[in-house]
């Protein structure tokens, strides 16, 4: 992330249980969230002095997880997402993207 200046990066398939925050190394902070091992999963990393920023962090399900991050004119919402593949059955689907949409509204 230091490399490619990123601030900020979504992560999917992270496959680690349960909903935690923790430092990996060179400055960032990994806020993960994850109901079963070897499914689904999503994280944030932030990078540097942004991540002591955090404000919030609102884990919805195994597939969705947002944060707050103050700034000086407010906040920004970061959300990392990971859909439901063709595998999944429609209920699935449709449970997600009502999730996603109570989120993003």
């Amino acid at each position: 992330m230091k490399l490619r200046s990123i601030h900020v990066l979504c992560l999917q398939e992270k496959r680690w249980k349960g909903s935690k925050a923790r430092e990996i190394g060179d400055g960032i902070k990994l806020f993960y969230h994850g109901l079963e091992a070897k499914r689904n999963g999503v994280a944030i990393a932030v990078c540097g002095p942004l991540k002591e920023y955090v404000s919030s962090v609102n884990c919805v399900s195994d597939r969705i997880i947002s944060l707050r991050i103050a700034i000086k004119d407010g906040f920004w919402t970061v959300v990392s997402i990971y859909a439901p593949q063709c595998g999944c059955t429609e209920a699935d689907k449709e449970a997600f993207y009502d999730e996603l949409d109570k989120v993003i509204s």
